[in-house]
């Protein structure tokens, strides 16, 4: 299992939730007040962390969502080709291969140490 239960009212701007089944970083949270026969709710506005397409979605605060457990860890590079880089996990010792755009790749060199994160099976180099 790759994620946890929250309720709406605990998440946090710059925190993680589930929407739409991709994991995404919170942009912003307004609550509304509750109506007479209603209670309040929440309009969150999240980027996913892997398409970057933002998301809004509209929820009562005592819903429950689901919140990813999002893995950060550190890599070196190993080899850089076109569109393609391969890393070596700096704890596990493991190496696997991402796909990264032409803008990422004039950031990287062989034997960088560079951040990551990984979440529900993909990873992605993430550097702020």
């Amino acid at each position: 299992m790759a994620w946890t239960q929250a309720e709406v009212r605990e998440l946090k701007e710059g925190r993680y939730m589930l929407v739409d089944n991709e994991p995404c970083k919170i942009l912003s949270i307004q609550t509304s007040k509750p109506g007479k026969h209603g209670e309040a709710k929440a309009r969150i506005d999240a980027v996913g962390i892997f398409d970057g397409s933002k998301r809004s979605v509209v929820y009562p605060v005592k819903h429950k969502v689901q919140v990813p457990i999002i893995n950060k860890r550190n890599a070196q590079v190993l080899s850089l080709t076109e569109g393609e880089v391969q890393l070596m996990d700096m704890e596990s010792y493991e190496t696997f291969s991402l796909a990264i755009g032409e803008g990422l790749r004039e950031k990287l060199k062989t034997g960088q140490e560079v951040p990551y994160i990984s979440t529900m099976g993909r990873r992605q180099i993430h550097m702020d």
